[in-house]
């Protein structure tokens, strides 16, 4: 009975355990400001592309914090003062493809870019253009930011408008009325073809 116990306890424990993953996860990109994209590894359908809409609408609204990037410094090159020489204005940033807030359906998208690293399956973008390293940062993130907002809106799924809707609708009867008429000309035929033999 007590190894018994002690098996039930192991059991509810891993359970214990997976769950918290989860929790800490979904806490994780709700703490860091960033909603969670939808499970959806292509957009199939509109409905699909509803749920990334929504993903989108939120995620254009909010910022990328550094926390959820690795950020390196170096030297610049290039005009800019003295100070670019001497301070480490130069910001690198990398992110995981794989990262939880990068929605799925976007990852083949980014992959095609030229920021992709595919050796470590990241994403690598850079900034020189300010002399400051927090706007050089700023400039990488808002490069980042606009990049996954541009790959999670390429494979868009638009829903018909109505007017789309009427057109397929008129095709779909012109297609009909041609196939009723073509069908009462095959009768036609075939009655005329019947009576052929009568000469009286």
């Amino acid at each position: 009975m007590q190894l018994l116990g002690w098996r039930t306890l192991s059991i509810h424990t891993s359970s214990w355990i997976s769950l918290a993953r989860i929790i800490t996860r979904r806490s994780y990109s709700q703490r860091d400001g960033l909603p969670l994209p939808p499970p959806i590894p292509v957009l199939q359908n509109a409905s699909q592309s509803e749920e990334a809409r929504a993903w989108i609408e939120k995620f254009k609204t909010r910022d990328i914090p550094k926390s959820l990037v690795e950020l390196t410094y170096s030297r610049s090159s290039g005009p800019g003062g003295q100070n670019v020489n001497k301070v480490n204005t130069k910001a690198t940033l990398r992110c995981p493809i794989h990262a939880s807030w990068i929605p799925e359906w976007a990852r083949d998208y980014l992959k095609k870019t030229p920021s992709y690293v595919s050796s470590s399956q990241s994403i690598l973008l850079t900034s020189t253009v300010h002399r400051s390293q927090a706007q050089n940062v700023q400039e990488c993130l808002a490069k980042l930011h606009a990049l996954v907002m541009s790959a999670a809106s390429a494979g868009l799924v638009n829903e018909p408008t109505e007017e789309q809707r009427e057109r397929v609708r008129s095709l779909q009867k012109a297609e009909k009325a041609r196939r009723r008429l073509e069908k009462d000309k095959r009768k036609q035929v075939k009655r005329g073809r019947s009576g052929g033999g009568d000469w009286d």
